[in-house]
């Protein structure tokens, strides 16, 4: 397959598998950090040839999931108030923040943004303890990471 098609269908790929090409994601975050590719890469935790393979589509993947849940990271960050005001002390935080963190995947979490307890007191707004240790019953056999996280924020509700 001649270089043009390859990188086409990696493009293709990218969008089916991260929503757009990965190329216009870095550049995002390459602009809204005032920070280079290479420093990018080394942020994410990966080398700038490689990040510039996969922006280029001569490569469809970030192979390592840490890397891609750094990224994510840091576009969430840019949504933050602190780091959208632009303050270089937030932008450079905010990249500190990211590159030291050490985000592990498995198949029943995807750690972007670290802190589920958030969700614990919308769950106990929406249903009392006894509903919610019903829904994670129901759910265990074929949702158990959701009936866990029912059970932690009926646990956080009797740490209070």
């Amino acid at each position: 397959m001649e270089d043009h098609k390859i990188v086409q269908r990696n493009l293709a790929l990218q969008r089916e598998w991260y929503g757009e090409p990965l190329g216009d994601r870095v550049r995002r975050l390459v602009v809204a950090f005032n920070v280079s590719q290479a420093q990018l890469a080394d942020v994410l935790g990966i080398s700038a040839p490689m990040l510039s393979q996969v922006m280029s589509g001569r490569r469809a993947k970030i192979g390592n999931p840490a890397v891609l849940a750094r990224m994510i990271m840091l576009e969430r960050k840019v949504l933050t108030p602190d780091v959208a005001t632009g303050a270089p002390e937030a932008l450079q935080r905010a990249l500190d923040d990211v590159r030291e963190s050490k985000p592990t995947v498995s198949r029943d979490n995807l750690p972007v943004n670290g802190d589920e307890s958030v969700a614990y007191p919308v769950l106990r707004r929406v249903a009392d303890r006894t509903e919610l240790q019903h829904a994670a019953d129901l759910l265990h056999e074929d949702f158990p990471a959701i009936a866990e996280l029912f059970r932690r924020a009926i646990r956080a509700a009797g740490q209070r």
